[in-house]
């Protein structure tokens, strides 16, 4: 078992899919680095990934820290950093870490060390024979607390996250924004005539229609940082971190064309034969102070227009010349 604690979700996102072809590596991802050793203390990992920089507990205090804590201070830990700067390695292996990783890793070094060092882990554990029923019980309540940890952020229609998740993902975001300096942009997106579409071929055609759409929105993104979610009824939201607002559009446009691709039936329609989609795009660069849902209010006013003004289309608060694919 793996436990990464980092304060960048996106990072985490990037070490899961690395890892998740792996059926015998089971990951736990801990944000919060304070309670990074009572998580150990519950999980049992065997492993550890720890981030050097974050913030209130760096990763070399959060090393030392594991390192004196009875429980948990022989579990191997690989330290991730940006740099590869001996000075900073060899703080790292000071205060106690047994391994050290570039970040973001490259998968298949990633892969080898973490075996090497869990199964050294594990074969200094299982000199206790009551180890093997104690570990049985970990991965079972680790399967328990993934599938609640599902239950509890994704739709269970589309498989996308749900408005929850995306509510806290995108706060999280846009104070990352806010320190950065950066832009972020927004995609608001409503199923054209949607329920005339219901009323025509029922429910359960409503529902294959709605997982059709997620699956056309999830195939034109590409990058791990962005957050794809149904929003509520016939309505998705994205959320684009460092993405200007032509850029955005431009996929935006991409999404509207992918779902015209999927040709699905609407025979009740009077914008087209198939199902089509409306779009509202907005992007700023927040400031302190800023309230997140200025941001959502513009993008639902934009795909509100887009409606207004015939839908089957992508309406944005300003648009730039030479849109760049963000998703290339």
């Amino acid at each position: 078992m793996v436990m990464l604690v980092d304060d960048q979700p996106f990072v985490a996102e990037i070490i899961r899919r690395q890892l998740i072809s792996e059926h015998d590596i089971n990951f736990h991802y801990c944000i919060n680095p304070a309670e990074a050793i009572s998580t150990a203390e519950k999980i049992g990992p065997t492993v550890v990934l720890l981030d050097l920089v974050m913030p209130d507990i760096d990763g070399l205090m959060l090393c030392r820290l594991f390192r004196n804590q009875p429980t948990v201070r022989d579990l191997p830990i690989v330290m991730l950093s940006s740099t590869e700067d001996a000075a900073v390695k060899a703080q790292a292996f000071a205060a106690g870490a047994n391994d050290y990783l570039v970040k973001p890793p490259e998968k298949l070094e990633l892969i080898a060390r973490l075996r090497y060092h869990s199964s050294s882990y594990i074969n200094k554990l299982q000199r206790d024979e009551a180890y093997r029923a104690l570990r049985a019980s970990q991965i079972r309540l680790e399967e328990l607390n993934m599938e609640l940890l599902q239950l509890a952020n994704l739709d269970g229609l589309t498989g996308l996250a749900n408005r929850r998740y995306f509510n806290e993902r995108y706060h999280e975001e846009w104070a990352r924004a806010v320190r950065g300096k950066k832009p972020i942009a927004l995609l608001m997106l409503d199923v054209d005539r949607f329920k005339t579409f219901n009323d025509h071929y029922g429910h359960l055609g409503g529902d294959d229609c709605l997982k059709q759409i997620a699956a056309a929105i999830k195939k034109m993104m590409a990058r791990p940082g962005d957050i794809v979610a149904r929003y509520g009824g016939e309505e998705f939201i994205v959320a684009l971190p460092d993405t200007s607002l032509n850029s955005a559009a431009y996929l935006a446009e991409k999404i509207r064309i992918e779902v015209e691709k999927q040709a699905i039936p609407h025979e009740v329609s009077d914008i087209s034969p198939y199902v089509t989609v409306s779009l509202g795009v907005a992007e700023m660069i927040p400031s302190p102070g800023t309230d997140p849902n200025t941001l959502i209010k513009q993008a639902d006013e934009c795909l509100y227009q887009a409606k207004r003004l015939g839908r089957n289309q992508v309406q944005a608060v300003m648009l730039a010349a030479d849109p760049v694919d963000p998703t290339e």
